[in-house]
């Protein structure tokens, strides 16, 4: 049993750069939204990659219990849709549904195009 939100099931510690996205990779994404002459501290990165981090462990966790009830054991996309809608993120579900449409739909014409 999970005592800490960090701890594993078999007692272990997750480290914590295996439990929050890497840093660059805020960055770049923070960086595409502002203007380009704009900077950003290194505080604001790190506020920002603990942020994405919690919020991706929230969304994925009510996925994950939906699943857990349902008795499987992969999370699909449209699960990640029903948690994003169940805890009030409707602006997010909405056009994340949309895209995954459209990603199914378009596969197909990807994969002839490779």
């Amino acid at each position: 049993m999970k005592l800490y939100e960090n701890e594993e099931e078999d007692g272990g510690v997750i480290k914590e750069q295996d439990r929050l996205l890497p840093i660059a990779n805020v960055g770049r994404i923070m960086k595409q939204i502002l203007p380009s002459n704009a900077k950003i501290s290194k505080e604001a990165k790190e506020t920002m990659q603990e942020c994405v981090s919690e919020f991706i462990s929230f969304v994925t966790g009510e996925a994950s219990d939906k699943c857990h009830k349902e008795k499987r054991k992969t999370v699909n996309g449209d699960d990640i849709c029903w948690a994003l809608a169940t805890l009030g993120f409707d602006d997010y579900a909405h056009p994340l549904k949309r895209f995954q449409s459209e990603f199914w739909r378009m596969l197909p014409k990807i994969y002839d195009f490779l």
